[in-house]
């Protein structure tokens, strides 16, 4: 099987080192619609002279399109679509459902990849895509080399993972941090890395209790490393080894490719040539300039058993680089600022790159020093950009003398395309033709019982809790069904005899899977879903791709596509709800005006908004971490710089991350049904359900009062919009 190397390209420079270094192919953003925003990106005429020159050179070029995005965005994404298929790039990366419909419906020559921000880790995930066309997935970095394996022999797709550079503490995916705190959304390519931030963390149950109170950079991960498991992968069936680091400079990924290529040649050359190899690649990178090493849970139990958890460091920042220390003083202003650094064995020079910290972590930046100067005294100067004052941490990221020249790859003229202005054409929705929808009464086929679909999810106020026991709770003031989270226990409490049935009857109660559906699940779901179904449980929240395929022979199940699909477009609610969804719950990080949008009151679907779940109450997790950090962190809170708290949840499943402010738009039911939305959801799965919150969130909801302390998310504003100058 032959190997790729995949190389990332976030500048000219950085692809002409990837080239250098040798390379396979690279990967690359252009300036809209990249989970990379804030990286150099190409612009239409350098990423047409790239391609030309790689297809010259034998080599490949995929474009990265992996954001999610907004109605009102369609006729861009549509042009780019358009543009990208005139030109004939090896592949797109794309995280939006939006994406995969309108490429199926308008441009079935591109050839898509899925991002590792759509959450495949699952064999069932990875076939479901080839479905809809796709030839290679981008695994979830959560995965250990057993699941990996597993995902090979279950299907026949190409298979694409990291193995070198920075990790997101949270699973691929499925990260609301960043937005939750200013619209900066991740899934917009926006994300401010809130995790590598500074927290002040306390053992008490609540923020009052400052006994044990530490600080620490918790959620800041190693970085990865996977050289010496490169021939593991390869025998697993892995097709190309990916770099991260579009936000790296250019002679970053030439080290970090020369290494890996060292080991990719060597591979079949004998066991002592590749043990070599390895430890000369090994030894290369020590000079990229990154964090710390981890092989993260690749080889998780063995891994865990030996080093405990090695990937989080509460005592090392997320800073990359080597630590010079802290500002000591400053003077000057403008391109004459200058600052005093501490003495120390490094010292930088002219033409060095550093990155500059505060030291409150309200700003980071990269800075190249464009003058040095030495006093009498010894003491060592150097520029400055403006806003950095004493006290904050500075790291030398790259050395003049480690730059080295690379033969530009860009040459010629480009070919003169560029997007045009046409508009997007409408979903095809072939969901109406495929469960023989009656557009003008509303109404689905009937299914094996005679009760339609649309039966099943009456208009009103649905309740998620955590446990069993919480349902009594909703009795008080009972909803129309009530939601819970599937976990093991919960499932072999439902499907079993021997337990007190609970309060609501099985029609009542909505199974919501969880969002992370890892291969190492897909035993358990394939016995716990029929022996649920059997017992009556027959409606479930999906909320991940390869759920669907569990229900793909069961026409006794009605599926409500979750939050966690992201339904910001009509197009993403075609592709979705082709799959077997007959309703949505809009996103957590939606706004009033994209849902309106997305499902309009005019057109072909009149009733479509009668197919929404509107959350109008949640703590939502922000982040979670597939590992238990139970026993590594003894606290359950902890606040940030800005006053923001969050609650630090063990579970079984992982790690949860929940704010202590809720969001809440309960006082707005009644704008929602004048607009037709007539389902509503309130989410109080974060913790064990207490009576006195419960009827609080019920007066205001029958009072039409707003919560107090408690926020609108991105309900007003929406995303943060890189063309203003101030966020929500």
């Amino acid at each position: 099987m032959e190997l790729e190397l995949l190389a990332p390209a976030g500048s000219p420079e950085a692809l002409d080192a990837a080239m250098g270094e040798g390379a396979d192919a690279v990967y690359l953003g252009l300036k809209d619609f990249n989970a990379r925003m804030r990286s150099a990106n190409f612009t239409y005429s350098q990423f047409e002279g790239a391609l030309n020159s790689l297809h010259r050179m034998g080599r490949k070029l995929y474009v990265t399109v992996n954001t999610v995005f907004e109605q009102r965005e369609a006729d861009r994404v549509y042009q780019l679509l358009k543009y990208l298929a005139g030109l004939g790039p090896d592949g797109i990366l794309v995280q939006d459902f939006g994406i995969i419909a309108m490429a199926r419906d308008n441009f079935p020559s591109l050839k898509l990849h899925a991002s590792t921000q759509m959450n495949v880790a699952s064999a069932r995930g990875v076939n479901l895509l080839s479905k809809y066309g796709f030839s290679r997935a981008v695994l979830a970095r959560e995965l250990s080399l057993d699941e990996v394996r597993d995902i090979r022999a279950n299907t026949n797709m190409e298979l694409e993972v990291f193995v070198h550079g920075a990790l997101c503490v949270s699973v691929s995916g499925l990260c609301l941090f960043s937005s939750y705190l200013g619209g900066k959304s991740a899934n917009r390519g926006m994300c401010t890395q809130a995790c590598r931030r500074f927290y002040n963390a306390y053992k008490g149950k609540n923020l009052e209790d400052t006994e044990g109170e530490n600080g620490g950079y918790y959620f800041s991960p190693a970085d990865l490393e996977l050289i010496e498991q490169l021939p593991s992968l390869a025998r697993a069936g892995v097709n190309s080894f990916k770099i991260e680091g579009r936000m790296k400079s250019a002679e970053y990924v030439g080290i970090v490719v020369s290494a890996y290529r060292m080991v990719i040649d060597n591979m079949d050359a004998g066991e002592e040539k590749l043990r070599k190899a390895i430890s000369d690649a090994r030894a290369i990178l020590k000079n990229d300039f990154a964090r710390s090493k981890t092989v993260y849970l690749v080889n998780a139990s063995e891994n865990e058993k030996q080093n405990g958890i090695d990937w989080l460091n509460p005592k090392q920042n997320g800073g990359t680089g080597i630590a010079l220390g802290k500002l000591l003083r400053v003077r000057g202003r403008d391109e004459k600022r200058m600052g005093l650094i501490q003495a120390g064995i490094v010292v930088p020079s002219q033409g060095d790159s550093i990155r500059l910290h505060k030291a409150d972590d309200s700003g980071r930046l990269s800075h190249k020093i464009s003058a040095v100067e030495v006093s009498p005294n010894g003491e060592r100067w150097i520029s400055i950009p403006e806003d950095f004052e004493p006290g904050d941490a500075i790291y030398l990221i790259q050395t003049k003398a480690m730059t080295k020249r690379y033969p530009p790859v860009i040459r010629g003229e480009p070919s003169g395309h560029s997007p045009g202005r046409e508009r997007a054409p409408p979903p095809k929705a072939e969901w109406l033709k495929k469960k023989n929808v009656n557009v003008q009464a509303g109404t689905q086929s009937r299914g094996k019982k005679g009760k339609t679909k649309q039966a099943d999810f009456p208009a009103g106020l649905y309740a998620m809790v955590s446990r069993i026991e919480d349902l009594y709770i909703l009795q008080s003031s009972r909803p129309v069904k009530a939601i819970l989270p599937y976990s093991q226990k919960l499932a072999k409490r439902l499907s079993g005899n021997g337990e007190q049935r609970p309060p609501f009857p099985a029609n009542d109660i909505i199974i919501s899977l969880d969002p992370f559906f890892p291969q190492g699940k897909d035993k358990e779901l394939d016995e716990a879903i029929p022996a649920l179904i059997e017992k009556g449980y027959t409606h479930f929240i999906v909320n991940n791709l390869g759920h669907f395929s569990f229900f793909r022979q069961r026409k006794d199940a009605a599926l409500i596509a979750g939050p966690w699909l992201y339904t910001f477009n009509a197009w993403a609610w075609d592709c979705i709800s082709g799959c077997g969804a007959y309703y949505c719950v809009t996103p957590f990080e939606n706004n009033r005006q994209n849902l309106e949008r997305t499902f309009p009151l005019e057109g072909q679907e009149p009733f479509r908004r009668s197919r929404v779940f509107v959350t109008i109450f949640a703590r939502p997790s922000l982040f979670r971490i597939r590992q238990d950090l139970g026993a590594f962190y003894n606290f359950e809170n902890f606040t940030g710089s800005r006053d923001e708290a969050f609650r630090l949840v063990s579970a079984p499943e992982g790690n949860f991350v929940f704010p202590w402010e809720a969001f809440s738009i309960v006082d707005k039911i009644p704008f929602l049904q004048e607009a037709a939305f007539s389902r509503f959801i309130i989410d109080l799965s974060s913790s064990p359900l207490k009576k006195a919150e419960y009827r609080t969130i019920m007066e205001a909801v029958n009072r039409v009062r707003p919560l107090s302390g408690t926020n609108r998310f991105n309900w007003k504003n929406g995303f943060y919009n890189v063309q203003t100058t101030s966020s929500p």
